[in-house]
């Protein structure tokens, strides 16, 4: 089995989860804990608690020798943290695992949750790279999207931004969204490009079961977008942010040269990673593994000594999601190390189940690699995926 594929490989990433909000949002079914517009982690027990139970976890988590190339704070939000908090995490992973020099050090954070002195102390603690989840630039849509900021606090986070001169600069939009217009959609966009950040990514709405979005709407229905209108919300995107510098290297992700996510590489490349609170996922030694999504749940877990009891994922199972993950990549898989991994034979009745594809345009063979055509492929990738999964299987 080639490198690339191997399921043995060395983790050199990490996912660290800080669940906290001020609100859920009515679309997330992420782990999240509602900690209200008052506190934050200087004045939230709740969340200094997490703080040190994570680090615990961090501090009994094998270490296999590489140091961190890439570390991501997800949530939740993050930027709910205080300074000294998100010091005392990076210090504990530098010192169990090691952080290499250059590591990329990505921080989700939200418009009206952090000041000046905020994003400085953030900056220096060693964050490199912030993801800022605007999501719409319409009060209406924010408010009818349980967002907990406004218009004015995206462009005050965007100006403290500026301010400290964070390297790499993310934004994040939703199309999709209830009552949204193809004419509102337009307008964030344009104003996304206006504001010029390095990184730009945009998610499709999901009406996921047991959100709020959940119970208030079925797919299709009024007040969603037409499926029609998405189609035409996502060849807007593409055509918008490629006109505008941005490459589109990936279905929701747009960069300028040279500012592509690292971390999130890992997860399309089918990379080992290390994943670190409640509801986080990871992938060492081959094991697939997500932590409980409850906090008592994930507390007891970690006070039993954090064990993963899962199976190594089986050579089937790699391969399809090395392909369910790899051809989310615009320059896709390479055909010689899919071969070297799984055989010819293999890599053969791929691309036979994909033929009906090529001949859609949806899919090509391009300097030995198998990729999806931008934009109609990646539009149809659920259907060119379900096709792999459903013959291979």
């Amino acid at each position: 089995m080639s490198k690339k594929f191997s399921i043995s490989g060395i983790a050199s990433s990490a996912y660290v989860h800080i669940p906290f909000c001020r609100r859920r949002c009515f679309y997330c079914d992420f782990p999240v804990s509602v900690v209200g517009d008052r506190l934050r982690g200087e004045t939230s027990g709740t969340i200094s608690q997490y703080v040190e139970v994570l680090c615990q976890e961090i501090a009994m988590t094998p270490a296999f020798g590489q140091p961190l190339k890439t570390i991501f704070f997800g949530g939740g939000t993050p930027s709910l943290l205080s300074i000294e908090q998100l010091q005392r995490i990076l210090t504990e992973l530098q010192k169990h695992f090691g952080i290499a020099s250059g590591a990329e050090i990505s921080m989700e954070i939200d418009p009206g949750t952090f000041d000046l002195a905020h994003i400085v102390g953030y900056r220096s603690a060693g964050v490199n790279r912030v993801s800022l989840g605007v999501q719409a630039f319409q009060e209406e849509l924010l408010q009818r999207a349980g967002r907990s900021h406004s218009v004015e606090d995206i462009f005050a986070a965007v100006e403290l931004i500026h301010q400290v001169e964070i390297p790499v600069f993310s934004l994040d939009l939703i199309s999709g969204l209830p009552h949204q217009s193809l004419d509102q959609w337009q307008d964030s966009l344009l104003k996304a490009v206006a504001i010029a950040p390095t990184h730009i990514s945009i998610y499709d709405l999901t009406i996921e079961p047991g959100t709020a979005f959940g119970r208030y709407y079925k797919p299709g229905d009024t007040p969603l977008p037409t499926d029609e209108a998405t189609v035409k919300m996502y060849q807007m995107g593409q055509q918008v942010l490629t006109s505008a510098g941005y490459e589109h290297y990936e279905i929701s992700n747009y960069a300028q040269p040279d500012h592509q996510c690292r971390h999130n590489r890992v997860y399309w490349e089918n990379r080992p990673y290390y994943g670190f609170g409640m509801g986080a996922a990871s992938y060492v030694q081959g094991k697939r593994f997500t932590r409980p999504r409850k906090t008592k749940e994930y507390y007891q877990w970690v006070q039993a000594g954090g064990v993963i009891d899962c199976d190594v994922t089986p050579p089937k199972e790699v391969l399809l999601e090395t392909l369910m993950l790899g051809l989310r990549l615009a320059e896709g898989l390479s055909l010689a190390a899919l071969t070297a991994a799984y055989g010819e034979a293999k890599v053969e009745e791929i691309c036979r189940y994909l033929q009906l594809y090529f001949e859609k345009g949806w899919v090509e063979v391009t300097r030995g690699r198998l990729r999806l055509i931008d934009p109609q492929g990646f539009l149809f990738s659920n259907v060119v995926l379900a096709e792999l999964f459903e013959k291979l299987g």
